[in-house]
């Protein structure tokens, strides 16, 4: 078996981690939080052909004092 790399893939996914990990700073951000921690980045491949690339960033927002 013989593997490789995608850089066109490597690069969906890069933008896909970016998108969600800013989206989730811009929803902390509007309910008060000055950080978020514990970020959990997942991804799914959705469509009739897989042709959908999904990514998702959970974390929690946190005030510091």
């Amino acid at each position: 078996m013989i593997g490789g790399r995608s850089k066109t893939y490597e690069s969906k996914l890069e933008d896909a981690r970016e998108t969600a990990i800013m989206e989730m700073q811009e929803i902390a951000q509007r309910k008060g939080a000055d950080a978020v921690v514990g970020i959990d980045i997942d991804y799914q491949v959705l469509g009739a052909n897989n042709g959908m690339l999904m990514g998702t960033a959970t974390g929690t927002a946190v005030k510091l004092k």
